[in-house]
């Protein structure tokens, strides 16, 4: 048995309508994944299931989301040890929290994404790769930055971004 970390891309389903955590649950079970708990009402899902390689594991659960809420969502996963490691590699881990974030990405992404980035970050705002996933240290309120107009699937590839604290809340409960 494998234990594994997904995140959804989004949660609104349109205007006025977001994915209740409980459907979301009950929708993994479903796609056939076990023991499957969330963290907070923001698309994020720790659950059980056979050893699969996660493309598998991805397809299976934006399927079941797309025929139980009748919309396509790009969902993330990574194993557990993944997951793990990933939440160790926070470089901007002795600063906030809610200010440091992580663009989660399905395809790493390589040091040509950091450069064009780092070219339109404000002052202040630092940006690490780990493993193909961007680290963002914000250095104050990240809804008030241009660049998160650039951190899009359209311009980066499928991801989703969360902040440190949900990181290390998910990697908490794999213990």
């Amino acid at each position: 048995m494998t234990t594994y970390v997904a995140l959804l891309h989004s949660i609104v389903l349109g205007p006025g309508k977001r994915v209740v955590m409980a459907d979301l649950k009950a929708m993994a079970a479903k796609a056939g994944f076990r023991e499957v708990r969330s963290w907070v009402a923001t698309g994020n899902l720790v659950f059980e299931g056979e050893d699969a390689p996660l493309a598998a594991v991805e397809e299976r659960l934006e399927a079941g989301f797309r025929a139980h809420f009748g919309k396509h969502v790009d969902i993330i996963a990574r194993k557990a040890g993944d997951w793990r490691r990933l939440a160790a590699q926070n470089p901007f881990s002795k600063r906030g929290g809610a200010d440091v974030g992580i663009r989660v990405m399905r395809k790493p992404l390589g040091p040509d994404a950091l450069a064009m980035l780092r070219a339109l970050a404000a002052p202040g705002i630092a940006l690490a790769l780990a493993d193909g996933d961007l680290w963002i240290d914000f250095g104050g309120e990240p809804s008030e930055t241009r660049l998160l107009s650039h951190l899009t699937t359209k311009k980066l590839g499928i991801g989703t971004l969360r902040n440190a604290n949900t990181v290390k809340a998910l990697a908490a409960m794999l213990d």
